[in-house]
């Protein structure tokens, strides 16, 4: 079964120090583009992420997320004790300096010193930690395949809905085909009356074998049996291709554009109102297949 490019997987682990979760996002694209969106992974890391990434997944824009959540008490702050100390001393000695000059009013109490200082820029710093490691690997590239495997099962539903889609379209186009057939006949017949009514309109008596010979030309100008033979080929190729080849995407594209020139060849032989109406409704399903083809993988 086909595979759509769109897709979405999402998955969490649990680490020493918190919790970390990677996304992966997908959209349809000519070759495999992978944007690595995140400062957590390690550098040396990096690239073999993007080489399971575009192994695993084939083609399309795949944009990788990941986050981390602390636990509490990693997510405490550290206090600054060299910068305190040295914010303390500066104040005491701001304290004697004023009790000197300002007899009663220096001697700061230390407590509140101490609640000043904390207050103070950079004195009270997050922990500095290094997420991903040697020992929790193991972990976080079990998560990037748990959420790998999620994004594949999301565009195989995605594919399913696909299948269906496009195959109706093509089963329409075969069915329209048969719709032409109904009228080969009055086609033929029209031809011959406008011949005859021109001849009527100039009031000339035409030579039959020369008539014969004219109808013989113009029906082997508007003959479209060979486009609708080459439709009907390019139409089960199709159907082949997408039943049978594990990455079909840029195949089909390719069938549908020959599909498409068999549909223009039957619209400008057709000469006729009720098979350009059909062709307009060829072409319509036409280009709905190969809008959708973009999409599969």
């Amino acid at each position: 079964m086909i595979k759509s490019m769109t897709g979405y997987g999402k998955a969490e682990a649990v680490l020493e120090t918190g919790k970390i979760c990677v996304e992966i996002r997908t959209l349809n694209s000519k070759n495999a583009d992978v944007n690595i969106k995140t400062q957590l992974l390690p550098k040396d890391r990096e690239m073999q992420v993007r080489q399971t990434l575009a192994k695993e997944l084939q083609r399309g824009t795949i944009d990788f997320f990941m986050t981390f959540e602390a636990n509490a008490a990693e997510n405490a702050k550290e206090i600054n004790s060299e910068l305190a100390l040295g914010y303390y001393r500066q104040l005491a000695a701001l304290s004697d300096k004023i009790g000197a000059e300002y007899p009663g009013q220096g001697s700061l109490d230390p407590s509140a010193m101490l609640a000043a200082i904390l207050r103070f820029p950079d004195v009270m710093d997050m922990k500095k930690q290094e997420v991903i490691n040697e020992e929790n690997w193991p972990a976080v590239e079990r998560c990037i395949a748990e959420a790998i495997a999620k994004v594949n099962e999301f565009r195989s539903q995605e594919g399913a809905v696909l299948y269906r889609d496009v195959t109706a379209k093509v089963a329409s186009i075969l069915s329209f085909v048969d719709e032409v057939e109904a009228y080969e006949k009055e086609r033929v017949e029209t031809v011959r009356e406008k011949i005859l009514s021109r001849f009527a309109e100039l009031s000339l008596e035409p030579d039959q074998s020369r008539l014969e010979q004219e109808m013989i030309y113009y029906i082997e100008k508007f003959d479209i049996n060979e486009e609708k033979v080459r439709l009907r080929q390019h139409c089960s190729y199709f159907m082949e291709t997408i039943d049978n080849d594990p990455l079909p995407g840029k195949k089909l594209g390719f069938i549908a554009q020959e599909m498409g020139r068999e549909i223009n060849t039957t619209g400008s032989k057709a000469n006729h109102s009720g098979i350009q109406k059909i062709v307009v409704r060829m072409k319509d399903d036409l280009e709905k297949i190969k809008e959708q083809s973009l999409n599969i993988l």
